[in-house]
């Protein structure tokens, strides 16, 4: 186990022992306890009581959050003629078809999102050994592979975000920045748990949510108390 800061051990010293936090209290001692100088994103880990090896217990979503995530997300869109055109328009980052897919063949994938329009999914399709195991592959799920590339692309650079359960059962996923004021974050933690919760899988039996953390880039990881899913301030 690599030897943690003295910042770090500092940090994780204001965490009460054994105690699961209200989600708002959990957003507010993760703001307090930072000590990195840069502004860290606040992420979320949930572990869910699911088998992903089962296809009826995959739990993918996505969500807008109402306050953003606090970067502006760098926006790939596949697309060719008047659709390349909006999506250039709606401020897509990078925009094109069979030299974009050479591209990210060759190895580059020096973006956040990718969209495509479902005509080019044949062969952004033989992308799925860059794109997939980085999350940025399109999805007609998430709102990825569509026709209205504009409205796609607007939706990431306001503050969309795609989380998918991974093999171990965990679900990652960003609220934000240390610098947001903590109702801030802790209204966009409950958007995010209301769709996870929302698409929980009828075949799950038991807790779905087990465990619950919110952390900083770099700080220690706070319990959540799970159970707290409508009124976030209280236990």
């Amino acid at each position: 186990m690599a030897k943690r800061s003295k910042a770090f051990v500092a940090a994780a010293a204001k965490i009460e022992e054994d105690k699961f936090y209200a989600p708002a209290e959990a957003v507010a001692l993760a703001k307090e306890i930072a000590f990195s100088k840069a502004d860290e994103t606040v992420e979320v880990a949930f572990r869910l009581g699911v088998d992903p090896r089962k296809a009826d217990q995959m739990v993918r979503g996505t969500v807008i959050l109402p306050h953003g995530t606090g970067k502006t997300a760098r926006v790939l869109v596949f697309a060719n003629g008047d659709k390349a055109e909006a999506a250039i328009a709606a401020g897509a980052d990078f925009v094109g078809s069979d030299d974009l897919i050479a591209k990210i063949a060759g190895g580059w994938t020096d973006f956040d999102a990718a969209v495509a329009t479902p005509d080019l999914m044949g062969k952004v399709g033989r992308l799925g050994k860059v794109l997939g195991p980085r999350n940025l592959m399109p999805n007609p799920k998430t709102g990825t592979v569509t026709m209205d590339v504009a409205k796609a692309v607007n939706e990431i650079k306001g503050g969309k975000i795609d989380f998918r359960v991974d093999k171990h059962s965990n679900l990652h996923f960003i609220i934000g920045k240390v610098s947001f004021d903590a109702q801030k974050l802790a209204e966009n933690y409950a958007a995010a748990l209301d769709e996870v919760l929302r698409l929980k899988p009828s075949s799950s039996k038991g807790r779905y949510i087990t465990k619950a953390t919110v952390a900083t880039s770099f700080g220690p990881g706070v319990p959540v108390d799970a159970n707290v899913t409508r009124v976030l301030s209280e236990a």
